[in-house]
């Protein structure tokens, strides 16, 4: 799957808060009551609620709009500044009341104490009318609409139906993270993305967390309150996609739950993203999982980025290093902006030996990322003979990305690999110390060639010879 969501447009509305951390260490108790005396040492601040969904839109590399409604304080102005630097367009309407924002105190790793500074009431039907009335002219130009409900005023029932309505007549998708119970005004939603603990709440039953339970109540939820399906996110369970009668249970990835902090904002905010960018529901859900998993390790609202989230799926398995010549020239692109030096070497490597392992070691210190170009088999084929390969594409392909050393691997149907060089245009271009400088395809595509000798006593020619041998003398 390929993270190139540059073209994606996500339009996110919703409740809008700033989060402040103030951490140190605890070394007494105070003595004018029996709390700790937290010794800060730094602060740090970033955006949450609806602004931590557009971090993390924004730090998958999409385009981002928020909308919301913000104080005229100091607050407003941290906001602001944070949604500038990470590229979010902010479209933030002013109010009367304070902007929401959280205080962590922490002690040791431990959170002290949370100060709240918010006004959750109702918000005057002309506030919401003035916010609705800059949101309606943003949807002409987006992919995807968010609701990001946290209950303190924005997301009632006259901007959620509104914006619902228009985003429908322009046939822009509608994603919603809800806080109340009444789902009816999320109605003609397209996806809404709840916890365990609201969508127990939604039902009306102290429900166990468990696939049975959930699918006995998905239906009667997505038909009563009309909206297009459920993505339901189940902590240490994982999440549970439930459209058009269908469930997809999907178990979590987090290897270690540190913080769940921020972790819904994740999952809508890549769902969104990846929708945006037309990744299939199933595949975008997966990803969004993925996501989750990385940002509950970590402490605090911590958005996903385009590269941990790379990184995470390289730590999924091999499969996800085998890619088609687009998904790997998208993510080269991404490699050469971060500053990482490319090498490129090709082969049939159709049984796999110390001499392949040693090679392929040498061309991988020669930069930050390898790409191994894979003869396919029919290539193998016509350059070995039709005996040839012993091994299948996908067997080869799966090996070699199995190794820790080899960060890519691309297959290629050609005789030579000249095209896929010329697309790379790798720093470093690697071949076997049997070729001469002049004999090597697609030199002229590299910053500079390196020839490495191979291992004495290893070829692949020269193994399958012995097994030859063995298997016609037989067992002694």
């Amino acid at each position: 799957m390929s993270l190139d969501f540059r073209r994606a447009h996500v339009l996110v509305v919703g409740d809008v808060m700033l989060d402040r951390w103030f951490i140190g260490r605890v070394r007494r108790i105070s003595p004018e009551a029996p709390v700790p005396i937290v010794q800060v040492q730094r602060e740090h601040e970033s955006l949450g609620g609806a602004a931590n969904v557009a971090a993390n839109i924004a730090g998958l590399g999409a385009r981002c709009t928020l909308a919301g409604l913000v104080g005229r304080d100091s607050a407003s102005d941290r906001l602001h500044r944070l949604l500038s630097a990470q590229g979010i367009t902010a479209q933030l309407t002013e109010t009367e009341r304070p902007t929401t924002t959280k205080v962590r105190v922490i002690g040791d790793h431990q959170q002290v104490v949370r100060l709240d500074f918010e006004d959750t009431g109702d918000h005057p039907a002309e506030v919401i009318q003035r916010l609705v009335s800059r949101v309606e002219p943003l949807m002409a130009n987006v992919d995807i609409l968010v609701l990001s409900d946290y209950a303190k005023g924005v997301c009632d029932r006259l901007l959620c139906s509104t914006l619902i309505a228009r985003a429908l007549e322009r046939s822009v998708r509608v994603l919603v993270d809800p806080k109340t119970t009444d789902w009816s005004r999320y109605r003609g939603a397209t996806l809404v993305t709840p916890n365990f603990k609201e969508f127990s709440e939604a039902v009306g039953s102290n429900l166990a967390n468990a696939d049975e339970a959930i699918e006995a109540h998905t239906g009667a939820l997505i038909e009563r309150f009309g909206i297009g399906g459920l993505l339901i996110t189940r902590s240490a369970q994982g999440m549970t996609l439930s459209t058009e009668g269908r469930h997809l249970h999907i178990r979590t990835d987090a290897k270690d739950v540190f913080d769940v902090t921020g972790a819904g904002d994740t999952v809508i905010g890549t769902l969104a993203t990846a929708l945006a960018a037309g990744v299939g529901l199933e595949p975008a859900v997966r990803l969004a999982n993925r996501a989750a998993g990385v940002v509950v390790g970590r402490a605090g609202s911590v958005s996903i980025t385009t590269e941990t989230l790379e990184e995470a799926l390289r730590a999924a398995g091999p499969e996800s290093k085998v890619m088609s010549r687009e998904s790997l020239m998208a993510r080269l692109e991404r490699d050469r902006l971060r500053g990482r030096r490319i090498v490129f070497t090709n082969g049939c490597f159709d049984v796999l030996h110390r001499g392949h392992l040693t090679y392929l070691q040498k061309a991988r210190e020669l930069g930050d990322r390898l790409v191994v170009g894979l003869n396919s088999d029919a290539s193998v084929r016509r350059l070995k003979g039709p005996a040839r390969p012993i091994q299948t594409e996908a067997d080869r392909a799966l090996m070699l990305a199995s190794l820790s050393f080899v960060d890519y691997v691309c297959m290629f149907g050609a005789d030579t690999p000249a095209e896929l060089i010329a697309s790379v245009r790798p720093d470093v271009l690697v071949k076997g110390g049997d070729y001469t400088l002049e004999q090597i395809v697609g030199r002229e595509h590299a910053g500079e060639v390196v020839l490495i000798d191979f291992v004495d006593g290893y070829s692949t020619t020269k193994l399958l010879q012995r097994m030859g041998r063995a298997e016609s003398e037989g067992p002694s």
